[in-house]
């Protein structure tokens, strides 16, 4: 009996401890970026998140949506192991004399958190 209780145990044990998240932290420099003001002459804006994996697990960039075809994104697509940096790199295209204030959602394979949310602002303006 006491070899059949020992054996519950073991495998509620173990089956705890296989069900708890891998640690996989991402960190990111910043998450909102002031462009300033933009002269709409000097075209398209450029800026580049850069994020850590604090975590001991790789994580993966899986997709990466801006709030409007004025602003595109590219990441790091290969996966990111602990310790290493990543980037995602946001362009905004000035169209117009604007205040702007655009986002961007993050979805992270892995990470800790699974979504981000980064931000670009600024103001453009003619010359």
């Amino acid at each position: 009996m006491k070899k059949v209780i020992l054996l519950i145990v073991a495998c509620s044990i173990a089956k705890v401890v296989c069900a708890q998240p891998a640690d996989t932290t991402i960190v990111f420099n910043k998450l909102a970026h002031d462009f300033g003001a933009i002269v709409m002459t000097n075209g398209e804006q450029e800026y580049s998140f850069e994020f850590t994996n604090k975590g001991t697990q790789p994580v993966t960039i899986q997709k990466v949506t801006t709030s409007c075809g004025c602003t595109t994104s590219g990441w790091t697509k290969e996966p990111v192991a602990p310790g290493k940096k990543g980037y995602v790199k946001v362009t905004y295209r000035p169209s117009g004399s604007t205040t702007f204030d655009k986002s961007v959602t993050v979805n992270i394979a892995g990470g800790n958190p699974e979504t981000v949310v980064l931000h670009i602002y600024g103001n453009v303006t003619n010359n």
